[in-house]
């Protein structure tokens, strides 16, 4: 019983640690987003 349980955990991934790798990519895109994003709502709102 135990073998099989292990077996379970070793094939789960977290989703964490799957988008760690990630992060050099994600962090500076999500960053442009914004920056654009709040630009166009200071320039919408004047």
């Amino acid at each position: 019983m135990s073998s099989s349980s292990n077996q379970e955990t070793r094939e789960h991934t977290d989703v964490v640690e799957s988008i760690v790798p990630l992060m050099p990519i994600v962090l500076p895109i999500g960053g442009a987003i914004l920056i654009f994003l709040l630009a166009f709502i200071a320039v919408f709102m004047a």
